[in-house]
């Protein structure tokens, strides 16, 4: 697997053009530094830099796409090694757009690791929900039953289930029935849903919280609530 590829070297020429940014944090170890100021640089040096970053993220996609190989038994190498450099070319980009935000908390490589085990891991996601089905009507309501309960602990819970049921058909908007359905009961991966539904994750994070709030408020009213709820 070539450390830069042909796409990769074309957006590297978009970067060089990029206005000079703030000097680096004083409180980041000697390497960091060296590292930020070879990124930064506008001659070869920079495209240089950019290209052992390039080669240190696509070592770290592939480690992840490794790590996950074993529950993605349908895909071939070929297009493992394709997700791990794709992967390494979005976390290529995405740190060299927040260069700024280094703050000295870690060493640069740590920091720019996790970008590319981040994209990875998503894209890996992505690929396993390719051509399938999202689903987003209840499939997981037994889930949340507790086997072996007294009869009254059982009723109750029945009542709340029933409720709960309820709730999501009535109280929320057709969007968040959707949203909640598919991440909270049916276990769909919040990328694979933002894909699905052209949307991001930021959007659908604030949907769950609103039909979550939604929820709640509608089950206090009528005396009843979630167990993680009553401890808060």
């Amino acid at each position: 697997m070539s450390a830069l590829n042909g796409a990769t070297v074309g957006l590297v020429q978009p970067v060089s053009r990029l206005p000079t940014l703030a000097p680096a944090p004083p409180s980041l170890d000697a390497e960091s530094r060296e590292w930020l100021q070879g990124l930064r640089a506008k001659d070869a040096t920079g495209q240089e830099a950019i290209a052992s970053l390039h080669a240190l993220l696509l070592r770290a996609a592939c480690f992840e796409v490794a790590r996950r190989r074993p529950t993605l038994p349908h895909l071939r190498g070929d297009e493992l090694e394709d997700i791990a450099t794709e992967a390494a070319d979005d976390a290529l980009m995405s740190v060299l757009r927040r260069l700024d935000d280094i703050r000295g908390a870690s060493r640069f490589t740590t920091w720019a690791y996790k970008f590319a085990l981040l994209e990875a891991a998503v894209k890996l996601r992505k690929r396993a929900w390719q051509g399938r089905e999202v689903p987003l009507e209840p499939e997981g309501w037994g889930l949340f039953s507790s086997a072996g309960l007294e009869p009254d602990a059982e009723a109750e819970q029945s009542e709340l289930l029933e409720t709960l049921q309820s709730a999501i058909a009535e109280v929320l908007t057709p969007h968040q029935r959707r949203v909640l359905v598919a991440l909270a009961l049916n276990g769909v991966p919040i990328d694979v849903l933002a894909e699905r539904l052209n949307t991001n994750r930021g959007a659908l994070y604030k949907t769950l919280h609103d039909a979550r709030r939604k929820l709640r408020n509608h089950l206090q009213e009528r005396g009843l609530a979630l167990d993680n709820e009553e401890k808060r």
